[in-house]
Formats: C-alpha cells, structure tokens, sequence
C-alpha cells in the first residue's frame, strides 16, 4: 500500500523500498531517455544538513538557459512563475553577471551560463520510502517502470584516455609567476585549474558516471544531462544550503592522500590538520565566506561553527569547514547567488582580482567546472554543490573533459601542487578504463 503526502508543494506517492543500491542503478536507468534530467547522490553520508539519499528529476516540464548578464533576473522571474521544484546549474561564466568578470577563453562543453527546469517526475529517496511525482505520468506507472527497469548498468563500451592539456613544465611556470603577483600582493591565494581532455571520445555517460561513484562516492555526487552536454559528478563539497531561514556553506581547502596502511593513512591525516599551508589557504576561505555571507545574513550571525574539520574519502583526506548565519528577511536564493558565486574556494582573494588572474594565466573556460548543480523549492529551502571531481562531455563534439585544480598560496610548492592535480585526476582517469 502507499500514501500521498504534500511536500514543499507538490504531491507525492510514498512506497516503502528495500534494497537502495538497485534502486539507485534502475533509477539511472530509468532516466537514461529523457534529454534533460538531474540525479543526485548522497551515497550514505551521514550528516545533519542532508535531506535526502538521492533525488532524481527527470524531463523538463518547464525550462530557461541563459547567458550571464540577465540570467538571475530571468531565475528570478522563472522561479516566481513557476512555483515548485526546481532543478539546475550555474556555470562558472556567471562571474561576469556577479563579479562583472568576463571571459574571453574557448569553451568546448558549452553548458549555458545558468539553466533550470522544473522536473516533469520527481523522485526521492530519504531513509526507506521511495516518494515519486509527475506531471504526465500516474505515480503508479513511474513506480511499476522504476522496478522493471534493469538492476545493472552497461559495463561494456569504447573508454578514453585523458591527456594533460598543459605540460607539468608550464604549470609550474605558471604557478611561479602566481606567486609573484602574490608576493606583490595582487592576491592572497588563489585556485588554479588545468584541462584533462579526450578529443572524439565516446562514452556511455551513465555508465562512466556509475564507475566514478563507485571509485569515489562522494556526498554531492551527481548525474546531469542537459540535451547533448553531461557532467558526471563525484564531488565532496557543498556550496550552500538553505533552510529554514538559515544559510550553511562548506568550502573544501586542504587535501591529502589516502594510504592501505591504516598508520600511513591516519599519519597524512595528521599532516594534512598540521600543515601551515594547508590551514592558510582554509582559513582564508572562511574567512572570504564569511564576509560573502554577511552580504545577506543578519548582523553577527555569521558563525564558524567547524574550523579545519578532517573528513575522509575514498581517495584522499579533506579539511573542510563550516559556516553559518540567519538570513536577512526577503532574501531569496537569486539574491543568495548574486551575493556569494562564484564560491570561495575555487576562486580566492580578493575574488575580483583573482578572476583576472584566472583569466590570464588558464587556457580554457571552465564551463560547469567550478560552478553549482542543485535544487530550490518553493518554500525557500535549496541545496546546491561544488562542481568538481567531474568529467564534462559533449556528445555531439564528441569532446570529454576534466578539469582540476589547487590554491597556491605563497607557500605554495609548485611541483607538489602539480601532484595534488594528478591524485585529483587518478580517480577520474580510472572511471575510463575499459572493463576487464
């Protein structure tokens, strides 16, 4: 038997599930049709701020992209029009409505600058129900072709290899000229990403993003399709939540290996908590959240609630730290957006500069790299990610790229950042590897 129940607007049917992993693969596969359609995962994490284990929209029922310049005012209008779930991202380009920083980099993905839609089905998973919404579809017939869908994903296929765009030798002269306009103080630090490509790549994107998920399941992993451009997302890092009033953001700075040895392993831990360059860059992440946030949050309620906080994944450690503060009244995610994107940890400070910098010294645009992938609902709750640990695909280019990136600090050494690109990209590159 199940029930229906009203949640942030929209109806839902509920039924009790039992085993999630499969669930999880039949969704993927469920979603494979539709051109547009937004899955994301949690894969188990537990923590206060999650919501749910994975939610899944599927087929635009209404839609808008947009280049930066007016795209918030049209989110805003969209989302005033159409009030109910909403699912979409925000590329890295939206800097030149936010910042007024333009670009003048190739872009080979070619994800707008802002797009959203409001799903046509929409399906939670939170503890063990299953709770399913459409728009065209009785819930019921959406339940039955969820179960009849196949428990496995695709493992056979052509794979890619993904070459270095720039050679270890550039990036250090890179990176050496950064800390000069660091030592100048241009900036204080700033993240700098490099290109991993494959030209006339072709992959099965649900089937590549399956592998990246199961080498690295991270918390804010997704799933995205908008018409012939994919992201296959593992990523760790949550942009901001809103909820209630409140607004929560966790900005990732510091990153170390993972090692078998379980000594080996709890020592780069160690290492990582203690290292001044490491806490540096964090704190001047925090530090950078925390005046964006007290653009739109009450005064003196913007709190540190976890400094330097080492949280472990798969393939590395990660200091991570929270932020918190009580909105503003009146404020809504449009007015969130245009106050703190791009995110601070993957640009740096001072943000207006470092995005000159960004200009300058990188050799592409980073498209949906670096930008957000979430959901807004109509009661004012929203939760959106950090696009990294991610491969971008243009199907009809046939383009697959990887981006990855570090904050150089003036501590910085930048052979060793060079490493901490390949860690980065060691999990993406295993997730193209044909099946053996």
């Amino acid at each position: 038997m199940s029930t229906e129940i009203l949640l942030h607007g929209r109806t839902f049917r509920v039924y009790t599930i039992e085993q999630l992993p499969a669930l999880k693969l039949q969704m993927l596969n469920w979603a494979n049709p539709f051109n547009i359609c937004c899955f994301m995962d949690n894969h188990g994490y537990q923590e206060s701020l999650h919501s749910y284990e994975c939610l899944l929209a599927a087929g635009s029922w209404k839609k808008f992209s947009e280049k930066a310049g007016t795209a918030l005012p049209a989110l805003r209008l969209f989302l005033k029009e159409n009030s109910d779930w909403t699912f979409g991202h925000l590329g890295f380009g939206m800097k030149a409505e936010t910042i007024k920083s333009s670009t003048q980099l190739p872009d080979p993905i070619g994800f707008a600058d802002c797009s959203f839609f409001v799903p046509d089905t929409l399906v939670l998973v939170r503890e063990n129900n299953l709770l399913i919404s459409s728009y065209s579809m009785e819930a019921e017939l959406v339940y039955r072709q969820l179960m009849d869908s196949p428990r496995q994903l695709d493992t056979q296929g052509p794979s890619a290899t993904l070459e270095a765009v720039m050679s270890a030798e550039d990036y250090i002269r890179r990176v050496e000229a950064l800390k000069a306009h660091i030592h100048r103080g241009d900036c204080y630090e700033i993240n700098f990403c490099q290109e991993f490509r494959a030209k006339n790549a072709i992959i099965d994107p649900i089937a590549v993003f399956n592998k990246l998920v199961s080498i690295s399941p991270n918390p804010y992993s997704v799933f995205y399709r908008w018409e012939n451009r994919y992201l296959m997302c593992a990523s760790p890092e949550r942009f901001f939540k809103m909820e209630g009033g409140k607004i929560w953001s966790q900005p990732i700075k510091g990153t170390a290996p993972r090692y078998a040895d379980p000594e080996r392993d709890a020592r780069s831990a160690e290492e990582l908590v203690a290292s001044e360059k490491e806490r540096s860059e964090n704190v001047m992440v925090v530090d950078l959240v925390r005046n964006d946030l007290s653009m739109i949050c009450k005064p003196g309620t913007v709190e540190v609630d976890e400094l330097f906080g080492i949280y472990s994944f798969p393939q590395v450690h990660q200091m991570i730290s929270t932020i918190s503060g009580q909105l503003q009244e009146g404020i809504d995610l449009v007015d969130v957006l245009q106050a703190i994107f791009p995110m601070g940890s993957m640009t740096g400070a001072p943000k207006k500069r470092v995005l000159e910098l960004i200009e300058e010294y990188e050799l592409v645009q980073r498209g949906i790299f670096s930008g957000a992938v979430g959901y807004c609902t109509p009661d004012g709750r929203a939760d959106f990610n950090v696009v990294i640990r991610s491969l971008m695909y243009n199907q009809e280019d046939r383009y697959l790229s990887c981006q990855v990136g570090s904050g150089i600090t003036w501590y910085a050494d930048a052979a060793r950042e060079y490493e901490e690109c390949l860690l980065k990209v060691a999990a993406i590159r295993k997730a193209l590897e044909p099946i053996r």
